[in-house]
């Protein structure tokens, strides 16, 4: 990673920790000597996550159950000892559809997890959060200009912005800041353009921003961290793009 923070004596929970931006997540607050809460319905992807030496724990969990959330956190809070950072990074990417091609599944698989999900964790971790601790979520470009073909991924995204901004303003007085992360095209697992093969990376590529390329998972970790960190101690409520420069 290109920055440096200390997360000393910090501990931090991660959903959607097993791949793409959760993971890269990960390692770099790993490096940065935080202690981790990993959490992602992939538990194996969360085995294969070694850090030597570090004192993290892997926790199994569908963001949509709120009884699985209730557990999650239970379990992390006995075994860190407390929650300093919230990284709600659990999604579900869009396919391209007519609004009237699509189904009460597809909805809910969308929704329930990219709103829901930020919606349910934060809510149980809520008490426990005490002064100076933060939330991250992670919204997209989605979150803010709208796509034929992904309304309701549009509208999952602009609800993560929404809450977030509420929470900020509801969570402000006791000193636990709230904000977004938006991406804009990352060459992550999951990217539509990425499973389907470099010919549709390299197609996307020339329109997806001003500089050409895809971002990396690592360059959205960074910014993850800055808005975790000291240095964002004022930034409240902020939603920070990060696409280099999308056209």
């Amino acid at each position: 990673m290109a920055t440096s923070y200390d997360f000393s004596g910090q501990c931090v929970l991660i959903t959607g920790a097993a791949s793409g931006i959760g993971l890269a997540t990960a390692k770099a607050l790993s490096s940065s000597n935080a202690r981790l809460a990993l959490c992602d319905i992939n538990i194996k992807g969360l085995e294969s996550f070694q850090c030597e030496g570090k004192k993290h724990r892997i926790y199994e969990l569908d963001v949509t159950s709120p009884s699985g959330i209730a557990e999650t956190v239970e379990s992390a809070l006995r075994d860190l000892g407390g929650i300093n950072h919230v990284f709600n990074c659990a999604g579900v990417n869009p396919t391209n559809h007519a609004l009237t091609d699509t189904t009460d599944e597809y909805w809910s698989n969308i929704v329930d997890t990219n709103v829901r999900g930020t919606y349910l964790v934060t809510r149980s971790l809520i008490p426990h959060l005490k002064p100076g601790s933060s939330i991250v979520n992670v919204s997209s470009i989605a979150g803010s200009r709208a796509m034929a073909g992904w309304a309701i991924y549009n509208a999952s995204k602009f609800g993560v912005v929404g809450f977030s901004k509420s929470m900020a303003l509801e969570l402000g007085p006791k000193c636990v800041r709230v904000n977004v992360v938006a991406p804009g095209h990352i060459h992550t697992p999951t990217n539509i353009a990425v499973k389907t093969g470099q010919e549709e990376i390299d197609r996307t590529a020339e329109f997806a921003s001003a500089m050409g390329r895809f971002g990396t998972a690592e360059e959205v970790a960074d910014v993850v961290l800055f808005l975790m960190s000291g240095a964002a101690r004022y930034v409240n409520g902020a939603v920070v793009d990060v696409d280099g420069g999308a056209k």
